[in-house]
């Protein structure tokens, strides 16, 4: 008799986990995708890089300049900037936060428009709260796609290897812009 009372009870407890699950799952698919084949994990994430050198509370500061000439270059030769950009899920700057790329950022060419990277996106949302992706390569800015290195990570992504493909959704003159990224990663299990 005890059993056929707590079936009911067992049912609804199952159904709100399931309903929780398959909530929280949702909420992820809508930025990152999970594929486990075994013997690695393949990550795809897709999210806003938000950089603003404007205003009061800018993202991105400007470090290091260069000593003479570069100013008068393209791509501003010898600048470098540190940043802790917010990472949203849409490219409006109030859409869903899911984390921050920190770290700097250089023009690296002299004639054109071409910035070393070396960033971690460090992740605060969901499943992915407290891990990171590092990332070391070129960026041609003015290029739309552009693909970029994934060199590394942390959490869930220790050991991660992959790529990154950034395309700019919108720039301004003050050089404030949404960068959308798309990265796929994969890391052993």
């Amino acid at each position: 008799m005890a059993i056929q009372n707590q079936i009911p009870l067992l049912i609804t407890l199952a159904s709100t986990i399931a309903f929780c699950a398959q909530a929280q799952n949702g909420d992820q698919a809508t930025w990152a995708k999970r594929v486990d084949s075994g013997d690695q994990v393949v990550t795809t994430l897709q999210f806003y890089f938000h950089d603003k050198l404007s205003g009061q509370n800018p993202s991105a500061i400007e470090i290091a300049r260069p000593l003479q000439g570069g100013a008068a270059l393209p791509g501003q030769f010898g600048k470098l900037l540190m940043i802790d950009d917010a990472l949203t899920v849409g490219p409006d700057p109030s859409s869903k936060l899911v984390g921050r790329a920190r770290g700097l950022y250089g023009s690296a060419a002299q004639a054109e428009l071409n910035l070393i990277m070396a960033l971690s996106y460090v992740f605060t949302d969901g499943i992915y709260d407290g891990s990171s992706l590092s990332l070391l390569s070129i960026n041609s800015a003015l290029n739309s796609p552009r693909e970029m290195s994934v060199v590394g990570g942390t959490g869930l992504f220790r050991l991660a290897r992959g790529y990154a493909v950034a395309q700019t959704y919108s720039a301004d003159v003050s050089g404030d812009a949404v960068v959308g990224y798309n990265v796929t990663v994969a890391t052993n299990i």
